[in-house]
């Protein structure tokens, strides 16, 4: 390595570029789907070969380009949007930096076939690399071809870095969701090694939604709908009733264009705040449109981030906008003073009514009660004051016969036998003894811990105990979710579900693990794949772990649930047969122990 300072080669300056801009194949089906709506297509297809290693195609029906435009369009910074600075903070378009065509010829083989409208013909060019390989003429059709070719195939160690093609293509489904979510108005396709996957019309925002997400979507939505001078802010909500715990679907989009905002999240969640459970998420398809000067867009390669001059206001804004949405939807309890169409009640008046003979209850006291005595009389002595005249005395001889004194309680009743024996708390924590103290277990981590030690070990003997349902339960599920219960049908099956493919997104539910049986078999299908598409680029291990524990956490009991002995017997037998039974599997403490020393220390014995 030399260490004296030298110009970079092209070829190889434009691939360090391009790290920032094509990360996988996803980047390169955004940057090209963008170009095409920028281009006035209303109709595209995406076509993917092996999750985009080895092709991704962009069909469009766009206006084209001519052969100049087409050679200067590889260049790195050849743009048609912008030609000074101040075309920045005009922006109404998305790609704008001329870097995506040249960066994706820089790391892959490129084919263009493109013709302009109203020419005869059109024009073809094949780059690999950076370099030019072929230029000519040709017959296609009007709009624009883009395929992209063996993608890393000159950089082999970013290919390598590629996740497996399940991981790679939910990223690709997750860009072309996004682009299509903010076009209703083209018609866009995708077919994944020629089998299809979304065949989506022209439409509207809410039609679109429900195309892509699934029919169910269309009634769990609220409206938001306002506009001020400074912001324009439409698009949807879920209702209170269809909040998810995990795999919300949440989208933010700015003048076309989808970002990443915590702030403009935060207000929303505020606006929910004290009407959904904590932790519960719900879905938002949200969509800005302001003046393009008061943005800054060029703040991020991948432009999903913006900064805002006026980000408080529009967060005022929106914030009333969704509150308003949510009172107006009667997601916000109300009481009704009118009082129309109220079933009238007789009332019961005494002197209009002297049909009923009416009498004071006898009351009965006790003339030898006072309090200021030194020795009160016993219980005994009262019960027999406010015992009625008639004979209870003979129900009770049977009882009276066999029961024990407070004095025939022993150490052994008191201490001997609490090592057996569990004592539950508030309805959430048992509490038993070791040898060493006093231990506290949380009824629910220590049932999650048992659970998800029990799945696993199905997992890995392939075999569980199912319970078949009366009814199956169809679920809906979106393309994402569908590839991954394709991935992950072996591991489904072993934890006890039986799910049948129904076409067109639809799934049957026949049969639920033997545990979740009183749970939704819906909500316990679309959690865990939430679960697993949370792992992000673990690898199936990690998937499978997910899924387990969101099954547990689901299934196991919760803290408020009144138990028996028996019960809480079982499950401290349970989590103390385990090899690890400190912590839930995802950290969190089980039990707490005090010992002996530590309580004769806190009451100084």
């Amino acid at each position: 390595m030399s260490d004296i300072i030298h110009l970079l080669p092209d070829h190889i300056a434009n691939q360090i570029a391009a790290g920032e801009v094509i990360q996988r194949p996803a980047s390169v089906v955004k940057e090209l789907m963008e170009n095409a709506v920028d281009a006035g297509a209303v109709n595209i297809a995406v076509n993917i070969k092996d999750a985009g290693r080895t092709l991704v195609q962009v069909i469009d029906d766009g206006k084209g380009m001519s052969e100049t435009d087409a050679r200067m369009a590889f260049e790195r910074h050849a743009t048609s949007k912008i030609s000074t600075a101040e075309d920045l903070f005009t922006l109404g378009t998305m790609g704008f930096r001329g870097e995506a065509l040249a960066s994706i010829a820089a790391v892959a083989q490129v084919e263009l076939r493109t013709r302009v409208k109203g020419s005869e013909v059109g024009f073809s060019l094949s780059i690999a690399g950076s370099a030019l390989e072929d230029a000519t003429p040709a017959a296609c059709s009007e709009g624009s071809v883009f395929s992209v070719k063996n993608l890393f195939y000159n950089v082999p160690a970013r290919r390598k870095f590629l996740k497996s093609n399940d991981a790679e293509f939910r990223h690709i489904l997750t860009e072309f969701e996004r682009v299509a979510l903010v076009n209703p108005a083209v018609a866009f396709a995708l077919r994944h090694n020629d089998a299809t996957v979304f065949d989506l019309p022209a439409s509207n925002v809410r039609q679109r939604i429900s195309d892509v997400f699934g029919k169910s979507m269309d009634r769990k939505l609220l409206t938001v709908d306002t506009e001020t001078s400074l912001v324009a802010v439409h698009g949807f909500v879920s209702c209170l009733e269809a909040v998810r715990k995990r795999g919300a679907l949440q989208y933010f989009f700015v003048n076309g264009r989808y970002i990443r905002h915590p702030y403009f999240h935060r207000a929303l969640m505020q606006a929910y705040e004290q009407m959904i459970p904590a932790g519960d998420m719900p879905d938002y398809f949200i969509y800005f449109t302001l003046d393009p000067a008061s943005i800054d867009v060029n703040i991020h390669p991948t432009k999903t981030e913006i900064k805002f001059e006026n980000e408080h206001a529009v967060w005022q804004i929106f914030h009333s906008a969704v509150r308003e949405t949510l009172a107006k939807s009667n997601s916000v309890p109300s009481i009704d003073f009118e009082g129309a169409g109220l079933i009238e009640m007789p009332v019961f008046t005494p002197s209009a009514d002297n049909s009923f003979n009416v009498r004071n209850p006898p009351l009965t006291v006790n003339p030898d009660f006072n309090p200021f005595k030194s020795q009160p009389p016993l219980l005994e002595d009262l019960g027999k004051a406010r015992r009625p005249t008639d004979n209870w005395e003979a129900l009770y001889q049977g009882f009276e016969k066999e029961k024990t004194s407070t004095d025939d309680l022993t150490d052994k009743a008191l201490f001997a036998e609490v090592t057996n024996t569990c004592f539950q708390y508030k309805n959430r924590f048992i509490i038993t003894m070791l040898k060493s103290g006093l231990v506290i277990i949380d009824q629910h981590r220590a049932h999650v811990r048992t659970l998800y030690e029990r799945y696993m070990r199905n997992i890995n003997r392939q075999c569980a105990a199912s319970q078949t349902l009366l009814f199956p339960e169809i679920v809906e599920l979106t393309a994402a979710e569908a590839s991954i219960l394709t991935t992950m049908a072996d591991e489904m099956r072993y934890l006890g579900f039986d799910i049948g493919c129904m076409g067109g997104g639809s799934y049957a539910v026949h049969a639920v693990p033997a545990d979740a049986t009183g749970s939704n078999p819906s909500a316990l299908v679309k959690d865990a794949l939430a679960a697993a598409t949370e792992s992000g680029v673990g690898g199936v291990e990690l998937q499978i772990e997910k899924i387990a524990l969101s099954l547990a956490k689901t299934t196991a009991i919760r803290s408020g649930k009144t138990l028996t002995p028996e019960e809480m017997d079982s499950l401290v037998a349970s989590l103390f047969s385990l090899d690890s039974h400190g912590l839930t599997p995802d950290g969190l403490p089980v039990l707490t122990v005090l010992s002996d020393e530590e309580i004769s220390r806190k009451l100084s014995l």
